[in-house]
C-alpha cells in the first residue's frame, strides 16, 4: 500500500541494475522517478478477510469494490501516504444469506454508511522490503487506529504490487455482533496493485 526507505532501496537497486544494463556507460538517469509518484489502486487488487468461529469454520469473503491512491514520496519516504476506501455493499462470501446479514444494520449498515475508509498517519520500516502502515480506519461513523503490514512483492516502471495483512477489532466500530462465538478480530489479506497516475 505504502512504503519506506527500505522498500525503495529494494526497488532502486533493481532499477539501477536494469538502467546500467540498458544504458551507455556514463549515461545519467533519475532512477528515483521510476518508482516515486502517485498510484491509483487497481480493480485487479484483492481485498480478502476472515472471521474465525469457535470450533472451526467462520466467515471468509472479499470486497468486490474499492478505490484509493497512494503516493511514494521521493524526498522523505516516511511521508508516503495512502487513502483507501471500501464499499461494504460489495461484500462477497458465496452465501447470499451471509452477505445480506453483513450488509444489514447488525454489521456494516451499508445503507447508512456506504464506505469504510483508511487514511495513513505513519510509515515505519520493519525490514528491507516490509513496512508497517499505521492510520485511522473509519467504519459506521466510528474512527479508530489500525495498522497493516505491507510487503513489496512486485514492481515495474509504472506499476507496483504489495501484499498487505492486518487485524482489525470489529468491536471498535460497533460490529461485534456474534461474539464470542465469532471472533472479534477480522483478519485481512490483500494484494494491492497500483498503477502510476
Amino acid at each position: 500500500m505504502s512504503t519506506t526507505s527500505g522498500l525503495f532501496s529494494t526497488v532502486l537497486r533493481a532499477g539501477i541494475a536494469a538502467l546500467l544494463a540498458a544504458s551507455p556507460v556514463g549515461a545519467q538517469a533519475d532512477t528515483l522517478s521510476e518508482v516515486a509518484g502517485r498510484y491509483n489502486i487497481q480493480p485487479s487488487s484483492r481485498v480478502a478477510f476472515t472471521v474465525t468461529q469457535v470450533g472451526g469454520g467462520g466467515i471468509n469473503g472479499n470486497f468486490k469494490k474499492f478505490s484509493g491512491v497512494f503516493s511514494l514520496n521521493n524526498s522523505d519516504i516516511s511521508r508516503s501516504t495512502i487513502n483507501f476506501t471500501l464499499y461494504p455493499e460489495s461484500v462477497s462470501t458465496g452465501q447470499a444469506r451471509v452477505e445480506s446479514f453483513l450488509r444489514s444494520d447488525a454489521v456494516f449498515d451499508s445503507a447508512n454508511f456506504p464506505t469504510i475508509t483508511f487514511k495513513s498517519t505513519q510509515i515505519t520500516q520493519t525490514s528491507p522490503d516490509t513496512a508497517e502502515v499505521a492510520g485511522i480506519l473509519t467504519a459506521r461513523g466510528k474512527s479508530s487506529p489500525a495498522s497493516f503490514q505491507a510487503n513489496l512483492s512486485d514492481h515495474g516502471k509504472n506499476s507496483i504490487t504489495f501484499h498487505v495483512q492486518g487485524k482489525v477489532m470489529r468491536s471498535r466500530y460497533g460490529m461485534d455482533v456474534g461474539t464470542p462465538i465469532y471472533s472479534n478480530v477480522v483478519q485481512f489479506d490483500m494484494i494491492i496493485r497500483g498503477q502510476r497516475s
